[in-house]
């Protein structure tokens, strides 16, 4: 009987977790906009969309998470358990925690030029691009996105500049080239519109040019760097005490 009434505050405390988690993400993203110094009106309209999506995803979570718990009573001791790790194995999913599969288009980064022989400077991308890039690719379709290694999620820390290297996640790309990785449902629309997207030339003016392919199967690595939320912590134990 005990045991029984453990679980169950195990299942609430999950449930719990799992709305206190969003809204962690939610006030870290907004903390992170707040931050910026000086934005355009293309840039505020975008980031009032990003907010927009952010909240709505909340609330869709608060729902799920409230039916998951009113279908809680009508399961089974060995059902509970399992829904409670398949709920995890979502969350860290959906958290950008774990490698994720699927279709989509990859855009390469590449020096305009072939040589240089033309003795021209070879080009350096900078941090802003790159985010306005990021955040266009959010806006027509891009479910997850990852820039060479690193997995963009809610919580990833602003992409910067510092001593002429672009760090994302903390952690230098390096030089041109550079890939990125989309995922997306629709990659014809996505592709369709990257190709013909004014930020092309503004990566043109920098010298710099966008290889776009689509690709029927991509494996996004999971986000690695550190993450401070000690939810994730509870997350691993209760998947490590189960097994």
């Amino acid at each position: 009987m005990n045991r029984l009434k453990n679980k169950e505050k195990l299942w609430i405390s999950f449930i719990c977790l799992i709305i206190g988690f969003m809204i962690a993400i939610l006030f870290v993203t907004n903390q992170q906009t707040d931050q910026r110094d000086t934005r355009d009106l293309w840039e505020i309209r975008t980031s009032i969309k990003e907010e927009q999506e952010s909240q709505e995803a909340l609330y869709n979570e608060i729902a799920t998470a409230e039916k998951v718990l009113q279908e809680y009573n009508g399961q089974s001791e060995n059902q509970q358990i399992s829904s409670l790790k398949e709920s995890i194995g979502d969350l860290k999913e959906n958290a950008g925690l774990t490698e994720k599969k699927g279709q989509g288009i990859t855009i390469s980064l590449k020096p305009l030029f072939s040589n240089k022989e033309n003795n021209l400077e070879y080009p350096q991308l900078n941090a802003e691009l790159l985010q306005l890039l990021v955040n266009e690719l959010n806006d027509y379709g891009a479910t997850d996105i990852a820039i060479g290694n690193e997995r963009i999620i809610n919580i990833s820390p602003p992409i910067r500049d510092v001593n002429n290297n672009v760090y994302v996640n903390g952690s230098s790309i390096g030089d041109l080239p550079t890939t990125i990785y989309v995922l997306t449902s629709d990659s014809n629309n996505l592709m369709d519109h990257m190709e013909v997207s004014e930020l092309r030339d503004y990566f043109a003016l920098e010298d710099i040019r966008l290889e776009i392919k689509k690709v029927t199967e991509l494996v996004l690595p999971a986000y690695d760097a550190p993450i401070n939320l000690d939810g994730l912590k509870v997350l691993d134990s209760i998947e490590e005490g189960e097994e």
